[in-house]
């Protein structure tokens, strides 16, 4: 697909200090080892075209996604922007909603998980600790069930604090894993290779003009999706 129509696809919202956009999954957020084209990339482009800028474009990364993970992400386009936004994450004033797909049935209506989880750098995982230790950080989430369906069960996730592969482990870690997530435990891998974790919301503050901002993301196109966005609206 051009970029371009991808970008005006997925574009959620624009101002002269942001930029929101709804991530496809299985599109890098970041450029890696693999040398695939980024998100970032792929944004800084849509700038320079769109705004007919010259040079290097500037574009900060406030946050991440996993490549098999969709959603919504906000970027600032000056350092100011920048530096607030951060601020805002690193004092956990952001509220950020997920959505998962996940395997198993007789989930809790709701619950609080709190755990520690320390990064293996090596293997690209966490792991999910039931105390400190050292390396190891404080991990807490809130998970509601939303919907049954056939043959897996439809929860929304509230992050409270955002580490490394935070749902996915912390999720697998209490019995269900995302539907797809070969690494933390799923039975098989989804056709396209990714996993059902999809960021809905993000809620914050613009950092210029202060007004709180709230943004949703809607689902991938894909049935099972769907059905959960059905029950949803």
């Amino acid at each position: 697909m051009n970029n371009i129509k991808l970008v005006n696809q997925n574009l959620i919202y624009e101002d002269n200090h942001l930029l929101v956009f709804n991530k496809p999954p299985g599109i890098l957020v970041q450029g890696d080892k693999t040398g695939d084209i980024s998100l970032l990339d792929i944004l800084k482009n849509y700038l320079k075209i769109t705004k007919n800028k010259e040079g290097n474009v500037y574009l900060g990364l406030v946050h991440r996604l996993d490549r098999t993970s969709s959603g919504v992400m906000v970027f600032s386009k000056t350092s100011k922007a920048l530096s607030r936004l951060n601020k805002q994450f690193k004092n956990r004033e952001v509220l950020k909603t997920y959505w998962a797909i996940v395997e198993g049935k007789n989930i809790p209506k709701k619950e609080k998980l709190i755990n520690w989880v320390k990064k293996n750098q090596k293997k690209n995982k966490s792991m999910v600790l039931n105390k400190e230790l050292e390396g190891s950080k404080r991990a807490i989430l809130t998970y509601r069930l939303k919907n049954n369906l056939k043959n897996y069960s439809f929860i929304e996730v509230e992050l409270e604090t955002g580490r490394h592969h935070q749902i996915r482990s912390q999720i697998a870690y209490r019995g269900f894993p995302i539907k797809g997530d070969l690494k933390y435990g799923s039975k098989r891998s989804n056709k396209n290779s990714c996993i059902y974790l999809h960021s809905r919301q993000l809620t914050f503050f613009h950092p210029v003009t202060k007004k709180k901002l709230r943004f949703v993301a809607r689902c991938p196109k894909d049935s099972l999706w769907e059905s959960c966005e059905e029950v949803s609206s």
